[in-house]
């Protein structure tokens, strides 16, 4: 501890600039990492090996320095360089999943007005699934990653279309059971297994598509649409809750502010049912 405070101590005000620099930078780049990585499994992963990276530079830099072992150096290089062979293999499909993800760089976001459009795409197929009775279960993340539930489905990456997704969850389909998932104007993968929530809950008779939707609301932001395959009822989920029968009318407005203004629903959402179901019953 002595030797750091006397390093800080003696460096000019100039070079205390350059480290601060260069400390933002590297946690930002760090920080990027994590945030890309966030909702996989590469994540933990990734947080430990920063750790033992830090807290070993920091802890070997000072004995070496001080006691001058300049074996542990040799030997602690060499530990980084199998730390970098172990990472490539350990990150593997992240890394080319993020490879990818540059080569199919989108220089422009979806504009609302396609946005807007993938809402009524949604609430066309969940209007005539839920008149047919076919089961489905739609999520949209927000701001929290999936990548982990992601990864376990069939990836897709198409534009959203009514006809894609009533075709995905038709009974005749090899992706219809499971979940598929939307990210604004896309559908990014079908066959999506998602947790389910516990037994015991208050949840635990629901059927098995609405308690994977509470299962994944209750871990993330998203916000999942759910279609009884026994009543035709629709349902929306989100922080880990559940409003079910909800309209045509209501589910507009909420797909809206999920996919346009990208922001939590759900807590809008039951005062919004009561008002509307005040309105009707007033004006009935």
């Amino acid at each position: 501890m002595s030797a750091i405070l006397e390093y800080i101590l003696n460096i000019s005000l100039y070079e205390r600039l350059i480290v601060v620099a260069e400390l933002l930078l590297i946690g930002l780049f760090v920080y990027a990492i994590i945030t890309f990585l966030e909702g996989t499994r590469g994540e933990r992963l990734f947080r430990g090996m920063i750790f033992v990276l830090v807290a070993g530079s920091l802890v070997l830099n000072l004995v070496v320095k001080t006691f001058d072992m300049s074996r542990i150096d040799y030997l602690y290089n060499g530990f980084l360089i199998a730390i970098l062979v172990i990472a490539v293999v350990a990150f593997q499909p992240e890394i080319r999943r993020g490879l990818i993800r540059i080569g199919q760089a989108r220089f422009f976001t979806s504009s609302p007005q396609q946005l807007s459009r993938s809402v009524e795409e949604i609430i066309t197929a969940v209007s005539q699934m839920a008149t047919e009775r076919v089961g489905a279960i739609i999520v949209i993340p927000q701001q929290v990653a999936l990548g982990e539930f992601i990864e376990t489905g069939v990836r897709v990456d198409a534009k959203v279309t009514s006809e894609l997704i009533r075709t995905i969850f038709h009974g005749g389909t090899v992706l219809h059971d499971m979940a598929i998932v939307i990210q604004a104007d896309r559908i990014v993968a079908a066959r999506v297994q998602l947790p389910l929530a516990e037994a015991g809950s208050r949840f635990g008779r629901l059927g098995s598509r609405h308690r994977a939707a509470v299962g994944v609301t209750a871990s993330s932001d998203a916000v999942v649409i759910v279609v009884s395959e026994e009543t035709g009822i629709v349902s929306v989920a989100s922080d880990g809750t559940l409003v079910r029968n909800i309209s045509e009318a209501q589910l507009r407005r909420h797909l809206t502010t999920a996919l346009v203004e990208a922001t939590p629903v759900l807590e809008k959402l039951g005062k919004l049912t009561r008002t509307e179901n005040k309105e009707e019953s007033t004006e009935s």
